[in-house]
């Protein structure tokens, strides 16, 4: 509420520009941002992050996006940046939700996305429009101009939102490489433009804000592969980032350079290739192998090329590290090489993946005993450069945790920015006209993708899962007469708590039973055994209690109750 007016309604009277991020902000990943302006929204990305040991069986999350899903008959369109997960992954979850907006991208980003539309019913739905590279276009009050950048994946853009009140220029997420290899370089001569023009505000990624110097550039990536690859003799395995279309080019040409033949192992890794190839990349690309070819082939002449560089048990080399892949396999004297950084969240999973190569013999190398990989994201002097080419009045870091956002914020003062804002998920930041200000901060969550359905991160389903998880269950059924008496010996049964062939186990049920007889009699004889409810309850206690006394745990516990 703005002065007792619904927000919506106060934006449509008022004519001010508002920026309002629902994801992204405040953590890294889950990228949601809106643009309003006289009650007409746009979206800028659209993206997930992934699940962790903290959430079991919970793979994929996103922001939810209800505030905008209640008002979406005045969300005109969705602009996605570039095709990472992160940016573009929820698309196909909530774009019915959204009420079906058009989408606006470049034309590989438009591969990627339509590759993933028909396993949700969408590939006919959902209507693309595909802006050439620097391309224009416009929604309602905002004129859309794309900026080349460079990133660690093809085709990324910052986008000049041109309003009436001023241009805001969202940065997506970028760095400044003098050699990506694949697609142009960043379009300077565009944001000089802008910055001489005038920019309100900018909105740009906070990820490496603590990293001094710049990210580095793919080329050099390339030249150390090469020479790291010919130090082995056995079978190598590279894991990398499936979207890297540059590294993927890269590991092959240095495979080619030593003499080895490519498998692509993995399926993320055979859509991104064909994604590529569709839009003009990867022409020159050396020949790639079939999986069923690899054991054809000596040791030596082989290179496999697979995901699962961040641990994920379904990724192709954790299978080939449990031995059950259907078509790969390696052996002790062997190699995999780790082409990545360790995504924050994912350490205990790529530990538990090391450790398992290095059991087998296979030598593991990481960044950390090579340089192997270069960040995407802008380190400070890249960050400094961008201020002093565009020149903005007021930044709006995002696309990082909050420590990220506060010393951009600091960063983008030291670069002579009059006003940095720090906002987060939530907060409506009205941009102009005026000084900027925070005016309200609407509902914000977390919906996580649970089998075929979408439900609340906090909500009550996945609390349970984690009470079992952590808790174990108990079940106790008891056949009662009307009045409360035990017509046949109470079954407990418990669930990832004990034994129950074991001696112990076998003790802590048998007294556990003696405390749910104990309570039917001290009902009955009371004359209450006729009250389900009190009787239910009663006994879930006792159960609680006498296993919480013997090994510390309180299992969730059900009691049923049948009466004769």
């Amino acid at each position: 509420m703005i002065d007792g007016t619904p927000l919506h309604t106060a934006i449509a009277a008022r004519g001010e520009l508002l920026f309002l991020p629902l994801g992204g902000a405040g953590e890294i990943g889950m990228n949601l941002n809106l643009f309003g302006y006289n009650g007409q929204w746009v979206m800028v990305d659209l993206g997930v992050t992934f699940g962790d040991d903290s959430q079991p069986s919970i793979d994929v999350i996103m922001p939810d996006p209800v505030f905008i899903a209640e008002r979406r008959e005045s969300l005109i369109g969705i602009v996605l940046t570039h095709a990472h997960e992160d940016h573009l992954g929820a698309v196909p979850y909530l774009w019915r939700r959204l009420g079906g907006p058009p989408i606006y991208c470049t034309p590989f980003t438009a591969s990627v996305l339509r590759k993933k539309l028909p396993e949700h019913g969408l590939s006919r739905e959902v209507v693309i429009h595909e802006v050439p590279l620097s391309g224009e276009f416009t929604l309602g009050p905002f004129r859309f101009q794309m900026i080349t950048l460079t990133h660690s994946i093809p085709e990324p853009n910052a986008l000049a939102i041109h309003t009436p009140v001023g241009t805001v220029l969202h940065t997506g997420d970028w760095k400044f490489d003098p050699e990506p290899l694949i697609g142009d370089v960043t379009d300077f001569d565009a944001l000089q433009k802008l910055g001489d023009k005038g920019i309100l505000a900018l909105i740009g990624d906070s990820t490496n804000v603590f990293k001094s110097g710049e990210a580095g550039s793919e080329a050099a990536v390339r030249e150390s592969l090469t020479e790291l690859i010919g130090q082995f003799n056995n079978r190598v395995a590279v894991a990398c980032f499936a979207s890297n279309v540059a590294r993927l080019e890269s590991i092959v040409v240095a495979a080619a350079a030593n003499g080895r033949r490519v498998a692509l192992v993995g399926r993320s890794l055979h859509k991104m290739v064909e994604s590529a190839r569709e839009n003009g990349y990867l022409k020159s690309m050396p020949a790639l192998i079939s999986e069923d070819e690899v054991g054809y082939l000596p040791a030596e002449e082989v290179l496999l090329l697979c995901t699962g560089s961040q641990g994920e048990q379904r990724a192709a080399l954790a299978r080939i590290a449990s031995n059950d892949h259907p078509h790969v396999t390696l052996e002790e004297g062997d190699a995999v090489i780790f082409s990545s950084r360790i995504i924050p969240g994912n350490e205990k999973s790529i530990g538990r993946l090391h450790d398992k190569l290095i059991r087998q013999g296979i030598e593991v190398v990481t960044e950390q005993d090579h340089f192997i990989h270069v960040s995407g994201h802008p380190a400070r002097d890249e960050l400094a450069r961008m201020y002093a080419i565009t020149r903005p009045k007021i930044a709006v870091p995002v696309h990082g945790e909050v420590r990220h956002l506060h010393e951009h914020a600091e960063l983008a003062r030291e670069c002579q920015v009059p006003i940095a804002m720090v906002v987060e998920n939530g907060d409506v930041l009205r941009l102009a006209p005026g000084e900027p200000m925070i005016l309200d901060k609407v509902p914000t969550g977390r919906l996580a993708v649970d089998g075929n359905r979408l439900i609340p991160l906090g909500g009550s389903e996945l609390k349970q899962r984690l009470r079992l998880t952590y808790n174990g269950l108990a079940v106790a059924t008891l056949v009662l007469d009307k009045k409360g008496k035990l017509q046949a010996d109470p079954v407990l049964t418990l669930h990832g708590l004990v034994d129950a062939e074991q001696d112990e186990g076998q003790i802590l049920i048998d007294k556990a039973l003696d405390a749910i007889e104990d309570v039917v009699d001290a009902f009955t004889s009371g004359g209450r055994g006729g009250d389900d409810t009190l009787l239910r309850d009663a006994v879930r206690a006792a159960v609680r209690r006498t296993v919480h006394s013997a090994i510390g745990l309180k299992p969730v516990t059900e009691v049923h109750l049948i009466r004769l």
